[in-house]
């Protein structure tokens, strides 16, 4: 094993050597990607960060390193000297951008062994999950996870270069600050020198950076890490990046032009990819009703049908009693299924009803009407006027769900989606950006029995429904915005509350009262009485436009070091126990649960 002071240092990179190259003596550091043993010649494709080289040992050119060669295995870390050179005539590889050319070793040296890994680096099989996250710093290494962490950081850069250009300051905001109210759970850490008080680690920069509006910034962004407790899924992490912005004396347009402009800059400089400009939009309530999701996928038609006029005239009572009983009749129209056999439409419900539906009702178009076990509820005019609704021809398949509204919006929008994915109707390397506006201000909590802030309380009323906070909160709409790609939220955002009087009104609708407001947000209603300029912001996710970016379907693909579903580190064991003085310091006692 060599010292620090005699190992060969190198002086360039594996991925880089090319034909005009051919002459030169180079030092090349890196992994052991395979070996090869032909007898007299051992080869060995040596990787780095920028790809890799095959390199040669022959005993006639440097007989101590090929001594050496014979002992390496995979992901030894090894310093080797040589000259580069055209490779034998019928040996190239043009699958690998160093093909042409390999390096004849007079010098090799052992940096470190390394044990069998339990991942093969060289192998693009699948690999068990729990394995790959045990052994992340192994992983990473693969091609894949180098060229994803490659991307994120030229999003990152491109991110930041358009940004500045821009006239926005980065601007870091605190990771501990107190518990608001932003739609998840808080991760807590507890203050030793205040004892019984907690920080929170912040969900999103919200209030700080509309701090950072009263305090004259006025354009203001930071790669912010956000932290919540919530239940995780293939786009939700415990802790993630969001870009962060927020502008002062703007309106929705502004937002929405520079948040274009930011997504046209970053696919391009980081993909290649002419992102379709400007962005369509659609209300809401658009969208719910043309898809059944505020966040839908624009790459495939399908779209969502009521049928509930032409229910409630049926003798079909699943279809005119749920009318009646103030629920909805919607389906979509699978183009060119109607071939599908019973078996497979038993399958579909199955899965309407995973999603919440009771059933799901069929019928196959044919020449001379619908194939259908209900068709006999229906008269002659009836399933015209359903087929016609649907714009269907024969060949295709209905699929219909009648239930309440929020049920048929959820199921249909998975159907959509399963639909899609059955019939590869989605096409490969597009993306289909979405502006979705006009988002309800308030849900209803039915258990609470309280209105809660559909985004956060932070949000401006939209002004033509000022008037409706006293009278019917449930209709006001707020100046907010989602932006979409590709059945993915992007990111989120809202023109802000900047009058005191204002946000205490929405405290109120959601039961803080101005007592409870003041211990809460003193500080921020406080700002409001020094001047505060109108502004607006959005936060899209880094991580999910990386992972779109990389054409990966879970966000774990695109972050170094990620949590399982549990929110569990396999790799160094988080979260641990701590020892009982840590937590005596801290003046904290257990009291756990019982284990199964």
């Amino acid at each position: 094993m060599s010292t620090e002071s005699s190992y060969l240092k190198r002086t360039t990179h594996c991925g880089i050597l090319r034909p005009e190259h051919i002459g030169q003596e180079v030092t090349l550091n890196g992994w052991v990607h395979r070996r090869r043993d032909h007898g007299g010649l051992i080869f060995l494709d040596l990787r780095d960060r920028s790809g890799l080289v095959q390199v040669v040992f022959d005993p006639e050119i440097g007989n101590e390193a090929w001594q050496t060669a014979h002992d390496v295995r995979a992901e030894f870390v090894m310093a080797v000297r040589g000259q580069v050179r055209q490779r034998p005539e019928g040996t190239e590889n043009p699958g690998l951008a160093t093909g042409e050319v390999e390096v004849a070793v007079t010098q090799a040296d052992v940096l470190n062994p390394a044990q069998t890994p339990p991942i093969a680096i060289a192998d693009t099989g699948e690999v068990d999950d729990m394995v790959r996250m045990k052994y992340r710093y192994l992983d990473l290494r693969t091609e894949r996870m180098q060229r994803n962490l490659q991307l994120r950081h030229r999003a990152a850069h491109a991110v930041r270069n358009f940004l500045t250009e821009e006239g926005f300051w980065e601007v870091e905001t605190p990771s501990l600050f107190r518990p608001t109210p932003e739609g998840a759970r808080d991760y807590l850490v507890p203050s030793r020198v205040s004892p019984g008080n907690f920080y929170a680690l912040p969900q999103s920069p919200q209030i700080m950076k509309q701090l950072l509006m009263v305090s004259g910034v006025e354009r203001y962004f930071q790669l912010a890490r956000c932290f919540r407790d919530e239940d995780l899924r293939a786009d939700r992490q415990p802790e993630h990046t969001q870009i962060d912005m927020e502008l002062s004396f703007v309106d929705r347009e502004d937002i929405y032009d520079l948040t274009e402009r930011l997504f046209v800059h970053l696919f391009d400089a980081s993909i290649g990819h002419e992102l379709p400009v400007p962005f369509p939009r659609m209300t809401h309530a658009e969208a719910m009703a043309r898809y059944g999701t505020d966040k839908p996928d624009l790459r495939f038609g399908m779209e969502l049908i009521d049928l509930s006029e032409i229910a409630a005239q049926v003798d079909f009572k699943v279809f005119s009693g749920t009318v009646a009983q103030g629920g909805q009749v919607k389906g979509i129209c699978a183009k060119g299924c109607g071939d599908y056999p019973r078996a497979q439409l038993d399958v579909l419900t199955e899965f309407a009803q995973q999603h919440k539906a009771q059933g799901l009702a069929w019928m196959r178009v044919v020449e001379d009407g619908v194939d259908s076990p209900i068709a006999k509820f229906f008269t002659a005019e009836q399933i015209t006027s359903i087929v016609a609704a649907f714009g269907a021809e024969p060949g295709d398949l209905l699929l219909m769900v009648a239930d309440q509204p929020a049920i048929v919006a959820e199921s249909l929008d998975w159907l959509r989606r399963e639909m899609a994915r059955r019939e590869n109707l989605i096409p490969e390397g597009t993306f289909a950006p979405l502006w979705v506006s006009d988002f309800p201000l308030f849900t209803w909590d039915a258990d609470a029995r309280r209105w809660d802030a559909e985004h956060h309380p932070f949000c401006m009323p939209h002004p033509d429904d000022r008037e409706l906070l006293q009278t019917d909160p449930g209709q006001v709409r707020a100046l907010a915005y989602d932006v979409v790609i590709n059945g993915v939220e992007m990111g989120s955002g809202s023109i802000r509350i900047h009058r005191r009087d204002i946000q205490q009104q929405v405290f109120d609708i959601m039961g803080i009262d101005a007592q409870q407001a003041e211990e809460k947000f003193g500080f921020l209603l406080k700002a409001f009485e020094y001047g505060t300029p109108p502004h607006g912001g959005i936060a899209p996710g880094f991580d999910r436009l990386v992972m779109l970016l990389a054409g990966e379907d879970n966000i774990r693909e695109v972050i170094a070091f990620p949590k399982t579903q549990k929110a569990q580190c396999l790799m160094s064991g988080a979260p641990s126990t701590v020892a009982p003085e840590a937590l005596r310091d801290l003046h904290i006692r257990l009291n756990l649960p019982p284990q199964d």
